[in-house]
Formats: structure tokens, C-alpha cells, sequence
């Protein structure tokens, strides 16, 4: 990915192998407890490229080893992204919970929307229903 030019922003494995070339300082008020480039893999199998591993603490206290390839922005950013990405995550697991869309029926970024929102007004309908009837379905 990196050798075609695209940038990410992912979790690392707990297993995984790290290897640290070099440490990059940090604000003070930063959020990130630390920022390092590193190389993944073992001796025999190694990746090419070195990658950027920032540890950060989530909400609950939980060290995040976040791995990306993006040298060119500053550590809080980063983990801001990440944690875009994630909030995304969330809603897509909340629409597949609640929506029921199983499929998209369109390609088309404008087809995608309003499936997306009738599924969505479906729902809130229903929620309404649910709230004036006093009904324990779900």
C-alpha cells in the first residue's frame, strides 16, 4: 500500500514483531504517549518499508499501538484520525444492528444515500411507533 501511495491509520496486533529504529519527541500536553519509527516482522520475514507506531490511551485507559505510514503529521493528529475512523467503525456496526440494509441496490454514491436514510426514517418511524403504542417489542 505504502509503495502505491496510499496512507493508513490502523491498529497493530498484539503479537505483532516491532522493531525501533528511531524515537520522535512529543509536545508536552500531548496525548500520546509515545511516537517511533519501526520496521514489523521477524529477521527471516520483515516488511520493506518502515511504519510509524504511536501508543495512545483510549477512553476506558487501554493502550492503542497505532500503526500508520504517515510521517508527515504531528502524533495528535494521528490518533485524532484513528479515532475518526473508529467512530465511523461504531456506525457502521450500529446501521447493520438497527438498519437491517443487508445489501446496497445501487453503486452509486447518490443511490447509497437514500437507501441509507429511508432505512433510517424506517427506523425512527418505528422507534416512534414503539414509544406511542408503549410497546416491549423490538
Amino acid at each position: 500500500m505504502t509503495d502505491e501511495g496510499y496512507f493508513f491509520v490502523s491498529r497493530l496486533r498484539k503479537n505483532a514483531v516491532v522493531h525501533s529504529l528511531k524515537s520522535f519527541e512529543l509536545p508536552e500536553n500531548s496525548t500520546v504517549q509515545s511516537d517511533e519509527m519501526v520496521i514489523i516482522g521477524t529477521l527471516q520475514n520483515r516488511t520493506e518499508n518502515a511504519f510509524r507506531l504511536l501508543k495512545v490511551l483510549d477512553s476506558k485507559g487501554t493502550q492503542l499501538n497505532l500503526i500508520t505510514n504517515r510521517f508527515d503529521l504531528p502524533a495528535d493528529e494521528i490518533a485524532e484520525l484513528y479515532k475518526s475512523r473508529w467512530a465511523i467503525e461504531l456506525f457502521f456496526k450500529w446501521m447493520n444492528q438497527h438498519l437491517n440494509i443487508k445489501k446496497f441496490y445501487g453503486q452509486s454514491q447518490r443511490s447509497v444515500h437514500n437507501q441509507v436514510y429511508l432505512a433510517m426514517i424506517v427506523y425512527c418511524l418505528n422507534v416512534l411507533a414503539q414509544l406511542q403504542t408503549k410497546s416491549k417489542r423490538t
